[in-house]
Parts: C-alpha cells; sequence; structure tokens
C-alpha cells in the first residue's frame, strides 16, 4: 500500500520597499511549516548566523519583531519554490518543486539588488537572477543536515552578504 502525499505550500516574501537583500532557501521544513515561521527548526542556524551578522539577537525576540528586524536592515525571506511534495525535511526529497513567480522582482522592489542563496538547491537558479542583473552569492546551507561545517566557517562567508565592497558572481 503507498502513501498519497499532498502538495506541500511554501510562504508568501518577506520584502518590502526597503529590501536590498534576498535571501532565497529551498522551500521549508516540517518544523516551519508547523510553525508557519522561515527557519522555525530549532537546530537550522538561520537566525544565529542573522543575529552575528546584524549584531542583534535575534532568536530572543518573537517571530514578527525578528522579521520586522530583518526587513529594516533591508534584508528579504523567500524560497525558490511556490509548492513542492516532499517527505521529509531534506532537500534531496523535494519532488515537483513549482518554482516561485520571480519575474516582477525588479519591478516591485527596485531597491532589490542582492540574492543570496541558503544552500545549493536554492542556488539552482542562480543563473536567472544573474541574467536578471541580480549580484548573487551562494551561502552554506544552515540547515542541520550541513553539520560539515563549523558555524564560524558559516559566518566568514554568511557576512559577505551584508559587504556592498563583496565579491559577488
Amino acid at each position: 500500500m503507498t502513501s498519497v502525499q499532498s502538495e506541500l505550500q511554501g510562504f508568501p516574501p518577506l520584502i518590502n520597499a526597503q529590501t536590498h537583500t534576498m535571501i532565497l532557501g529551498s522551500f521549508p521544513g516540517i518544523a516551519s511549516l508547523q510553525a508557519k515561521q522561515y527557519y522555525a527548526h530549532p537546530q537550522n542556524q538561520f537566525w544565529r548566523l542573522l543575529s552575528a551578522m546584524l549584531n542583534q539577537d535575534l532568536r530572543a525576540l518573537p517571530y514578527q519583531q525578528r522579521t520586522d528586524s530583518l526587513l529594516a536592515h533591508g534584508i528579504g525571506l523567500w524560497d525558490i519554490y511556490a509548492s513542492c511534495y516532499r517527505e521529509g525535511s531534506l532537500d534531496s526529497a523535494i519532488r515537483m518543486g513549482q518554482l516561485n513567480d520571480f519575474s516582477a522582482l525588479q519591478d516591485k522592489f527596485p531597491s532589490l539588488q542582492r540574492i543570496g542563496f541558503n544552500g545549493k538547491v536554492a542556488a539552482k537558479i542562480q543563473a536567472h537572477f544573474q541574467q536578471q542583473g541580480f549580484r548573487t552569492l551562494i551561502l552554506p546551507s544552515s540547515s542541520p543536515a550541513n553539520a560539515s561545517w563549523s558555524f564560524e566557517k558559516k559566518l566568514l562567508i554568511w557576512q559577505q552578504l551584508l559587504r556592498f565592497d563583496a565579491q559577488f558572481s
């Protein structure tokens, strides 16, 4: 007997007119979908990395204040997939992923100039953004599945995302 999976739906973008940098993940994991929050898994290092980058303990804040703080710093969040089928939370388990519609980003948000891809799966669409004139940077995944990288090693690369003089692709 085979189980029938239902299609999972992602989150809307977190973005405003002041957003200059967008961090794109692949698709929310189970903990994030259940909490209806980006990067909700307690072992995911996303909020710890951004806390270190912004010199503000975002992890101590309620979710709405976390996201408000990101927007105040010009940082937006979204995922490359709007929907998919997946068992578990691993990117390698994503099936039939439907890409989000990125076509209107530049028109609606002209301040947006840089895209950081949270992991290799998200970076699969890097060429699309480069062709649109965005500066891009592939970041080591903040996922607990990326345990081979130390927090400090990840942070060195993630910090480049907010440096305007950084060498982007």
